[in-house]
């Protein structure tokens, strides 16, 4: 994709800076050298630049975190509300645990909200002389001490209680809004009285249940989603930026749940994660490679060179691949056995147009699927390898590298850096094929622009992954310290900067649609190196120290397709007629 003149030497950090930046070529344009200047800022900008950049959006919680906040948060409605802990509790549960929802409605309407969470004011039934009780629920008769209730006064006995409460724990998390027994009554049951009653395996139950409702219920937490973690995060509203990387180390998108998926948005990752898992593909290929018996109708694939095909059992009709008629009509007369002058004849008449149009559409498209998909799933491979290589430095090599070049370990933190770059790098990588399947094919200069930026990007991260996995293996294997081992710091840390800053510059691009790049192909001249980062200063549609993608032509050859007549599929993006109600490829209803 690259001219030669365009490569440059992996060992040459300070021309690697510039290639990225753009700075290899003239720049002919004076009056805007304002416009592209971004290395005037002062050492303290740049500082609060990299603090604000790296600064998290959101905190990661232990179970211990958990707890203190939901006691907090407690302790706070209580004392405002001038209720118990166990009250304000049963509020707060109710209202998903939003402190401030909690405080509007109460003194919006606080006998409403009794009304509707169980808290009354006030027993419904008294028996203030009573020695013995009749249980509501056994309707045996009980001596006073052996008879409890809830807020509401409905005498149950201790025994009744108890299998209550141990199968209403035993049937999940509902248990935290348990009412009173009685069907009429919707007297709250607090968790004193849970403690009172329940075993001690019930109420650690319940104590499980509580915490866990605080995460599960409360619109600013989540769990990571990650297998084994126990962690929740605590996300901060108002950031357009949802990636999450939780402490277990897995990186997940706060707003969807998935992998984190920068540049692709939810819904894109949501259409490519069920197109690879759904049918759609398997019978792209049954209708690319097959054709339906003209018995039977069942798919069958040609694994010979004659063209007499046999169905399977029970079916065992015998008929002519090409042209589906039964074999019994052939002969001599119709060409051979080998060749089928009907089929020829039917062809040149636009019998089979209709089908084999669709036959080819069905090759076209599980072929552009193909070659994004497995684009995709090797960046995934190459990332879990990353992972792999970045576990072994951490655990065995760093160690190993610190007593042969005698370098404290401090002091290697670089190496760690650059392969938890190229681990971020990878992911983002990888999503740009997502990414790429679902551009538009019409919108061509968009397009040919992002196919550049990521063969940018792809040859940046190569030079690095080298770097980090071939060249340092020298120095592992050394048998004492080397002298260019400094060089190689240098190197490897220059290419971690550089290939981090491209990066970063390339999401924040395609999160902005390549707005770059306006409908007749030509780059925005006052925008681009500010958006695409400094990889790609467009000046009247020329890129800076790469190739030429695209250029301002003539109003003659400013040409664009007519959005009007197509229509384009949402599940395969396959450019259909504008009278057609269901997409000539996958089927998919027109929405």
């Amino acid at each position: 994709m690259d001219s030669d003149d365009d490569m440059h030497d992996a060992n040459d950090v300070d021309s690697l800076e510039d290639y990225y930046s753009g700075d290899t070529a003239a720049d002919s344009d004076d009056d805007n050298d304002a416009d592209y200047d971004f290395d005037n800022d002062s050492d303290e900008d740049r500082e609060a630049i990299m603090i604000y950049r790296y600064q998290p959006n959101y905190t990661i919680l232990k179970e211990e975190d958990i707890h203190q906040h939901q006691e907090d948060d407690i302790t706070r409605v209580a004392a405002v509300l001038s209720i118990s802990r166990v009250s304000a509790s049963i509020l707060l549960r109710h209202h998903h645990w939003s402190v401030s929802k909690v405080n509007d409605e109460w003194f919006a309407d606080e006998s409403r909200v009794r009304t509707a969470v169980g808290l009354l004011e006030a027993p419904v039934v008294r028996f203030p002389n009573a020695k013995e009780l009749t249980c509501g629920i056994c309707f045996e008769i009980y001596h006073r001490g052996m008879i409890h209730s809830a807020a509401c006064g409905h005498p149950f006995c201790s025994t009744c209680w108890e299998g209550y409460i141990s199968t209403s724990i035993n049937d999940g998390p509902g248990c935290l809004m348990l009412r009173c027994p009685d069907p009429s009554c919707r007297a709250a049951v607090d968790q004193d009285m849970i403690n009172r009653l329940a075993s001690d395996e019930d109420k650690e139950k319940y104590s499980r249940y509580l915490l866990r409702s605080y995460i599960e219920d409360n619109r600013k937490t989540k769990w990571c989603p990650a297998p084994g973690c126990e962690y929740a995060v605590e996300f901060v509203a108002g950031s357009g930026n949802y990636d999450v990387s939780c402490q277990c180390s897995y990186g997940f998108c706060w707003n969807c749940t998935e992998e984190a998926h920068r540049p692709v948005d939810c819904s894109t990752v949501a259409k490519w994660i069920l197109k690879n898992s759904a049918e759609s593909e398997n019978m792209n290929w049954i209708l690319a490679n097959s054709k339906p018996c003209p018995k039977c109708k069942r798919p069958i694939e040609k694994n010979q060179g004659c063209m007499h095909i046999t169905c399977t059992p029970p079916c065992k009709f015998e008929f002519c691949w090409l042209c589906l008629g039964a074999w019994s009509d052939h002969g001599e007369r119709t060409g051979g056995f080998y060749a089928c002058n009907r089929y020829e004849a039917a062809k040149q008449e636009g019998v089979y147009d209709e089908t084999e149009r669709r036959r080819e559409m069905a090759k076209n498209s599980l072929e552009r699927y193909t070659h994004y998909y497995e684009r995709w799933a090797t960046n995934q491979s190459s990332r879990q390898k990353a992972l792999a290589d970045l576990h072994q430095m951490q655990t065995v090599h760093i160690e190993k590298l610190s007593d042969k070049q005698c370098q404290p370990e401090s002091q290697l933190k670089f190496i760690t850096e650059a392969w938890l770059q190229i681990v971020e790098c990878r992911r983002v990588l990888k999503w740009t094929y997502a990414y790429g399947y679902y551009l538009p094919e019409h919108e061509l200069p968009k397009r040919q622009f992002f196919e550049y930026l990521q063969g940018e990007a792809e040859s940046g991260l190569e030079r690095l992954h080298q770097c980090a996995e071939k060249e340092l293996q020298t120095y592992l294997s050394a048998d004492g310290p080397s002298s260019d081992f400094n060089d190689f710091r240098t190197k490897l840390a220059g290419l971690t900067s550089v290939t981090r800053n491209y990066f970063e510059n390339l999401v924040r691009a395609l999160e902005n649609g390549l707005s770059d790049v306006d409908c007749y192909g030509a780059c925005s001249r006052t925008t681009s190196s500010k958006s695409i980062g400094a990889t790609s200063k467009v000046r009247g549609g020329r890129v800076k120290g790469g190739t030429t993608t695209t250029s301002r032509t003539s109003s003659s050859n400013r040409t664009t397709p007519d959005d009007s007549t197509r229509w384009y599929c949402e599940n395969c993006a396959f450019s259909n007629g504008r009278n057609a109600n269901t997409c000539q490829m996958c089927h998919q209803r027109r929405a």
